[in-house]
């Protein structure tokens, strides 16, 4: 009973410490609740034998010490000998143990891999933590840890895990100032000002985050990048921050800005062929490891949307690349290279396409669908590139929208590496006021079936280099983390930060599990609680779909920020900034013509014939990519039996009957989690409610203007006219980043 009563106090106290406002994010360690089970787990785990011999070592002993005092309640023994009852943990050089475990089992662990494993050894029952690598150690103490976290048995497990993917990278879109584009969660966790004296807490458990779901290398820099970072003074600051996460694993990497040669070098060219251009980067990139002996390399943004790249000069996108690759091979360094790149050639007048136009004919835009441009010009280049550059793709051709199918380039370049970007921060998502699990999203993409080997050819399957036999892979995401004291802004942010690192180690894994992993770490493992709050989660992105982009409609929201529905906008500066040119709805239907027609774009060509297949036939077409590839008309009967304007006002409407569902499941939890969290979902959830409202109203209202057919009269009625919306204006919407 004494003991039952100081549990309960550690409890209570561990809560009054640290609060309940998401700064511990997945990593709570609080007692295990679960009388039962904590004592199961207090008898099967009595002491660890754990030799630390490098920094990497220290931080993944200290971090189990840590986790079991806080789950178990106790405080953990070290043992030299074997004891009875022990976790023991390390690699062949720290543990004899360990290696007769390893070198007696087939296990291909690699430099990341491990095993966890319960073993009789003399009569002693032992779990054992083993890896050929120290940063595989750090990875199996923290699955082990997630284990007893999300109440797992121990008693017989048998765990062999090896990540699918080398490079698991977050990309930071933080500028040097402190702003961060298209981020809604306040301003860079990076004080550059404070670099090198002060070290903030916070990057620390930064590391301890990414490390507890694999990530392994963080870009620091916006790909709108400032030459400034690469200047003596900033390399300093960069240093101080990478000697921290070398400790758990992470390598860093900066953007490289391509002119920089000219900006700070005192050149007259960036040109990648001159030798006085060359030189200088290899000086550079010297210098660079000097202070970080172990940076990542590059990642470059070029030749799009102002940036400055090799084409500048009338070289080549691999020639860029390669310029960079050729200074840091030596230092088995890689280069990154975006796909993301906008058509440098003028815009003909005919392509700011007018759907307002009476004449319901869209212009014949085969050269300018934007949906082709990073195919266009990157297959051509395919095998032109060192043997240590990637090409890093957006999973859909177009920009992180809600739904798109997936980039044509996956399966395309068989002689190089592909890096799937993926974006966790929700900039075309309901941004920081809603809550979407991208999970789905990330696995729609991965699971998708490229055809470019024979059926079974996913994009996962290509990124991981097992489809082409890529000898260098990679995965990367767009970080949504600020210095709000939750890291995301909004509670649930923080699956999508963890659920991309859960897939990039492994991505055969379920957005169930996922999402179940992520609760139980984070709120409760309280199963009514979990199973509730997971439907939630499992539904939120097709429920924003739904109320934003249903049936293959893509980029129509507010030009600039991105915030809201703006399907009106016209007269942007590019006819791809518009929000007409990607719906093209005029008087006979809405869509974007990408099949091989007289007045497709042919962009569906870029695909493998049986993709082709999927999509090409208007009648046969998914229709969750229906308007995607086909101008449809309004009358179109649809798979539900509704016509095309039916089946969007349906799914329209559904969308916000599905956030009012989320609203309701939420509040019914409320005695399952802490006050301070559920109260901060509860109002966003409000807030995501009124902007789904918003959403369809806005988007119906637009849209009506041309299928001159009524919302069905069983629906709620708008409550302002489209002229309100319309006049609406958001100048200092978050996330542009200073821009």
């Amino acid at each position: 009973m004494k003991k039952y009563c100081f549990a309960i106090c550690l409890l209570l106290c561990s809560s009054i410490l640290f609060g309940e406002d998401g700064y511990r994010l997945w990593l709570r360690y609080d007692l295990i609740d679960n009388n039962s089970l904590l004592q199961q787990y207090r008898s099967r785990i009595a002491a660890i034998q754990f030799m630390a011999n490098s920094p990497t070592l220290s931080v993944a002993k200290q971090e189990l010490l840590t986790g079991l005092k806080g789950l178990l309640g106790k405080k953990i023994t070290e043992q030299n000998n074997l004891t009875n009852n022990c976790v023991i943990a390390g690699t062949p050089a720290t543990s004899a143990l360990v290696q007769t475990v390893l070198s007696s089992g087939n296990f291909n662990l690699g430099k990341e891999g491990f095993i966890i494993t319960a073993r009789k050894i003399n009569d002693k029952s032992v779990i054992i933590i083993g890896a050929q690598s120290d940063a595989g150690v750090l990875y199996g103490v923290f699955q082990f840890l997630r284990l007893l976290q999300t109440h797992q048995s121990i008693e017989k497990i048998s765990i062999v895990s090896v990540p699918k993917i080398q490079n698991r990278i977050l990309d930071h879109w933080d500028n040097l100032n402190r702003t961060v584009e298209r981020g809604y969660a306040g301003a860079s966790i990076w004080n550059w000002h404070l670099l090198p004296g002060y070290i903030d807490k916070r990057y620390i458990d930064y590391a301890r985050a990414n490390a507890s779901i694999g990530i392994n290398g963080t870009v620091l820099t916006n790909v709108n990048a400032n030459a400034l970072v690469l200047t003596k003074q900033y390399l300093e600051k960069v240093a101080t921050l990478a000697n921290v996460f070398r400790r758990y694993g992470i390598k860093v990497y900066l953007t490289a800005r391509f002119s920089a040669p000219v900006e700070m070098g005192g050149l007259k060219t960036a040109d990648p062929l001159d030798p006085a251009v060359q030189d200088w980067w290899k000086q550079k990139v010297d210098e660079i490891y000097t202070y970080i002996p172990a940076f990542g390399g590059f990642l470059v943004k070029a030749n799009s949307e102002g940036q400055p790249g090799p084409q500048t000069y009338g070289r080549t996108h691999a020639d860029g690349a390669n310029m960079l690759a050729d200074a840091l091979a030596p230092h088995n360094g890689i280069v990154i290279w975006r796909a993301f790149v906008y058509d440098v050639r003028p815009q003909r007048p005919n392509e700011n396409f007018d759907s307002h136009k009476t004449d319901s004919t869209a212009p014949n835009i085969v050269a300018s669908d934007r949906a082709r441009q990073a195919y266009d010009e990157f297959k051509p280049l395919d095998g032109k590139f060192r043997k240590n550059v990637l090409v890093q793709v957006k999973n859909g051709p177009i920009d992180f929208q809600p739904r798109e199918p997936f980039s044509p380039l996956f399966g395309a370049m068989h002689q190089t590496p592909l890096v799937m970007e993926f974006q966790i921060t929700q900039e075309y998502l309901g941004q920081a006021t809603n809550l979407v699990f991208e999970a789905p999203l990330f696995k729609e993409c991965l699971d998708a079936d490229t055809y470019s080997n024979g059926k079974g050819s996913t994009v996962a399957r290509v990124i991981d280099g097992s489809v082409d036999n890529y000898s260098i892979t990679g995965i990367a995401g767009v970080s949504n983390i600020g210095n709000e004291r939750n890291w995301t802004g909004h509670p649930f942010g923080q699956a999508n930060w963890y659920a991309f690192g859960r897939l990039a180690w492994d991505h055969y894994l379920s957005t169930e599990q996922i999402a179940g992993e992520w609760l139980r770490q984070t709120f409760s493992n309280d199963n009514h609680f979990v199973t509730a709050a997971k439907k939630i989660m499992l539904m939120s992105r097709e429920t924003l779909v739904n109320y934003m982009t249903p049936l293959g409609l893509h980029h129509i929201m507010g030009t600039g920020h991105h915030y809201g529905p703006a399907p009106w906008v016209s007269n942007a500066g590019r006819a791809d900034w518009n929000p007409v040119y990607y719906h093209r709805a005029d008087y006979l239907g809405i869509g974007f013509d990408r099949t091989s027609t007289g007045t497709g774009t042919n962009a569906i060509s870029q695909y493998a014939p049986e993709v082709r297949a999927q999509w090409e036939n208007l009648n046969t077409c998914d229709e969750k990519y229906l308007l995607w590839f086909h101008h449809v008309p309004w009358k179109f009967k649809m798979a539900s039996g509704r016509t095309l304007w039916d089946e969007l006002c349906y799914k329209y409407y559904s969308g916000v009957d599905s956030v009012r569902w989320m609203q309701k499941t939420w509040n019914d939890l409320r005695n399952y989690i802490d006050e301070e969290r559920f109260e901060q979902v509860k109002m966003l959830l409000a807030v995501q409610e009124k902007e789904a409202a918003w959403w369809r109203n806005a988007c119906l209202l637009y849209f009506q203007t041309f299928s001159k057919m009524p919302i069905p009269l069983n629906y709620e009625k708008p409550d302002h006219d489209l002229e309100y919306y319309e006049a609406l204006k958001f100048p200092y919407a978050p996330g542009n980043g200073g821009l």
